[in-house]
């Protein structure tokens, strides 16, 4: 039965295996089209995170902690931040003394 639709249709056959391979063709490159989240993005915002959480613990400005990394997504940056901000704050930590570079 199988062999009399395929020989009956070839037509419709290779339409579905075109719409197949188009289908598969079209999803792999997600992420190019930002449909996805890279692991590229995760990193760099986890390390954006940490690089600001670690600014607020050394007591450092979030404009300073900007201008110390540039390189660095602000909005993870921030985030991070406000973060450590808010646990110092809720814990009633004091920021850690920041080591002076001057005498090296």
């Amino acid at each position: 039965m199988r062999d009399a639709w395929t020989a009956a249709h070839p037509v419709l056959r290779r339409a579905a295996l075109a719409a197949l391979v188009i289908g598969s063709l079209g999803l792999a490159g997600c992420d190019k089209l930002g449909l996805g989240s890279a692991p590229q993005d995760k990193q760099r915002e986890a390390e954006g995170r940490a690089i600001g959480g670690g600014c607020r613990h050394a007591g450092r400005a979030i404009e300073d902690c900007f201008a110390l990394n540039r390189q660095a997504d602000k909005a993870a940056v921030f985030a991070g931040w406000r973060e450590m901000n808010d646990y110092l704050r809720k814990h009633s930590a004091v920021p850690a003394a920041a080591a002076s570079s001057a005498g090296n």
